[in-house]
């Protein structure tokens, strides 16, 4: 069951709340910190869609398409960022709606859809405050998104609202920055919390009643030389770390010694819509 308020808050998903909760950076310092650290590069998100798009593949790729195979149809993506979800499902689609809450992420999503010749709709906001002027869509896909999100319930619930075939939703097995917590050790002497995880994700799934035709596939992507140069790639560690332009050299060193062997892990869920 979900819970008193039938809004998918039962005790899994408060468990999912309280342990996101824990990835709050401590406020002294949170205070510290002269650039977000939350923000996300377009361009890295855009990079990435054009991968996307030149050599689809992968299970969550394979499960969406396979809905749309028969009979194209539409795609909703939620957070979108530049559209690697659901433009490699170009061949398939006769229309897109990304919803992200960056402005210039729809812009580059735009920009994609139209390279590939098919309508796009750019809704700007978070899910699922803005799930009431959306349309239902054929497929719902959700890539890389459900570790911002504190009310996974109602989140899960809307998804599932507009997909008329089916939800393709794809998150790494554990949080996507965990590989940095021996850095925080390092850096602050701060321990990182180490869920929520994707089981954590399933046991919400199921007490929302949606786990009876759930597909779970656990798949590794397939490596791909890392090509940002270090200095780029210590700057955004630093960003995400609080710590001033100042210490990238620092940060640099250190990420010799940290395992990012796991990095590559991923989990796809896919369950029926039911709009």
């Amino acid at each position: 069951m979900d819970g008193p308020t039938g809004q998918g808050r039962g005790p899994a998903a408060r468990d999912w709340a309280r342990a996101l909760a824990e990835w709050a950076i401590p406020p002294e310092i949170m205070a510290t910190a002269e650039r977000s650290p939350w923000a996300h590069p377009v361009h890295r998100f855009a990079d990435r869609a054009d991968a996307a798009v030149a050599r689809p593949g992968g299970p969550s790729f394979e499960r969406a398409r396979a809905a749309l195979a028969a009979s194209p149809g539409t795609v909703l993506d939620v957070g979108a960022g530049a559209g690697a979800a659901s433009l490699p499902l170009a061949p398939w689609t006769s229309a897109f709606t990304a919803v992200d809450r960056v402005p210039a992420m729809l812009d580059a999503y735009r920009e994609r859809a139209a390279a590939l010749h098919r309508p796009a709709a750019a809704v700007e906001g978070a899910w699922p405050d803005v799930a009431p002027g959306v349309a239902v869509h054929d497929v719902v896909v959700c890539h890389h998104v459900v570790y911002d999100v504190a009310d996974i319930g109602p989140f899960l619930r809307a998804l599932t609202g507009h997909a008329r075939r089916l939800v393709v939703l794809e998150l790494p097995p554990r949080h996507p920055l965990t590989w940095m917590a021996p850095l925080w050790q390092a850096v602050h002497g701060v321990v990182r919390p180490t869920r929520p995880t994707a089981d954590d994700l399933v046991a919400v799934l199921c007490e929302l009643g949606l786990a009876g035709d759930l597909v779970v596939d656990r798949w590794r992507r397939a490596e791909e030389p890392d090509v940002q140069p270090l200095a780029e790639r210590a700057a955004l560690v630093a960003q995400r770390l609080c710590l001033p332009q100042s210490r990238e050299a620092e940060v640099a060193a250190l990420l010799d010694g940290v395992d990012r062997s796991g990095l590559g892990d991923v989990v796809t869920l896919a369950w029926p819509g039911s709009p």
